[in-house]
């Protein structure tokens, strides 16, 4: 049977590059082995021996590594029987221990013994499962985030003289898109659509900021142009970084009047009315929200709506999705739906940009859909 001495003097034409060899395996920090073809230890180096004893030697391999039971997989048997180097993790003693087992040759070629290296990974190991851990609590977390802002998204259905529809998609968990609806009085309704730029917790946590100060001041501030005006004084207050920032349409619908007045703040995705006779868009101009310029003021325009009239917001998800060809859906493509399939309209939209991109949708989007109905 082979041992220790005449494993290292195996080779007597090269003494010195055995003794070479012991050297380095004896001043390693891992663990290392040598298992004969009977599965037995023939060699384990100083720090190995240190740990488990020198006891070790001439036990069978899984005896040495404090196991009663052989193991199930043998890297050992299979790396002397095909010449493979395989690799697996064992636990010995509560630690955890990389294993590399490598086919150890004669001067035939022959494979007479297999070499196993133990690197403890312990470390590693338990940084991972704190890893896991901690993303098992922020996926929970996320999840009970990501039920939050779908819960104040506002119902669909009837609002009085109008109905309201929508679909909104989050590209990762959380999204930056925002909107609202809400009655500010008996005779006016204020409605907007805005999107923060990045998407994720960040994003999302600033449309929380947006639906809050918004909805304060919808009992002081009646017009668009000032709403806007104030929002921005307010984000101004927060002391962002300036790549924060987002854009935001705001409207006021008078239902009396039929009167809907509507400021834009950088948002670039215009509103269309359409209905069975026309198709308009909703251009104005406005600088987005962001901590850069102080002091903005927003132009207000005003349009009148009858019965039956459709209103689309939408957020840049949906235009700035891409084909194979990296071109963008643009706003072309939008108003070709609504040319050629006016009904159930958010679905063809949505369906429309999902293959037109080939569903892999890059960024948050939001197509809500007011119509007037009385």
């Amino acid at each position: 049977m082979l041992n220790k001495k005449n494993l290292i003097n195996q080779d007597k034409a090269k003494p010195d590059y055995w003794l070479l060899n012991h050297h380095v395996l004896e001043g390693m920090a891992d663990w290392v082995r040598v298992i004969d073809g009977d599965g037995v230890v023939i060699y384990a180096n100083k720090a190995m021996q240190s740990e488990l004893g020198p006891g070790i030697l001439g036990m069978k391999c899984y005896e040495s590594i404090c196991s009663l039971e052989e193991c199930r997989f043998c890297i050992t048997d299979r790396s002397m029987e095909t010449g493979e180097i395989i690799q697996k993790e064992e636990i010995i003693n509560g630690n955890y221990y990389s294993v590399k087992s490598s086919p150890v040759r004669d001067e035939n070629g022959k494979i007479f013994a297999a070499v196993e290296v133990f690197r403890n990974v312990t470390r590693e190991r338990k940084l991972e499962k704190e890893v896991i851990e901690k993303n098992k609590k922020m996926n929970k977390d996320l999840q009970f985030a990501k039920k939050i802002q779908k819960k104040i998204l506002p119902k669909r259905g009837n609002k009085g003289p109008v109905t309201l529809d929508y679909i909104y998609k989050p590209s990762e968990m959380l999204s930056g898109d925002m909107f609202d609806i809400y009655n500010l009085d008996e005779d006016h309704i204020g409605i907007y659509v805005s999107d923060v730029a990045g998407n994720g917790v960040s994003a999302s946590m600033m449309t929380m900021f947006i639906r809050q100060t918004m909805r304060f001041m919808k009992d002081d501030i009646r017009q668009p142009s000032e709403a806007l005006s104030e929002l921005h004084n307010r984000f101004i207050s927060l002391n962002m970084e300036p790549d924060n920032y987002f854009t935001i349409f705001y409207g006021i619908y008078n239902k009396r009047s039929k009167i809907f007045k509507y400021a834009n703040a950088g948002h670039n995705c215009l509103p269309i009315i359409y209905n069975d006779n026309k198709i308009e868009l909703l251009e104005n101009k406005g600088f987005p929200i962001t901590t850069i310029l102080e002091n903005i003021h927003y132009a207000e325009k005003e349009v009148k709506l009858e019965p039956r009239d459709k209103m689309l917001f939408y957020t840049d998800g949906v235009t700035e999705a891409r084909n194979y060809s990296d071109e963008e859906f643009g706003i072309e493509g939008i108003l070709d739906i609504i040319k050629e399939k006016p009904d159930n309209i958010l679905n063809h939209i949505e369906d429309k940009i999902i293959n037109y991109s080939w569903g892999e949708i890059a960024d948050d989007f939001a197509i809500i859909l007011l119509e007037i109905v009385k």
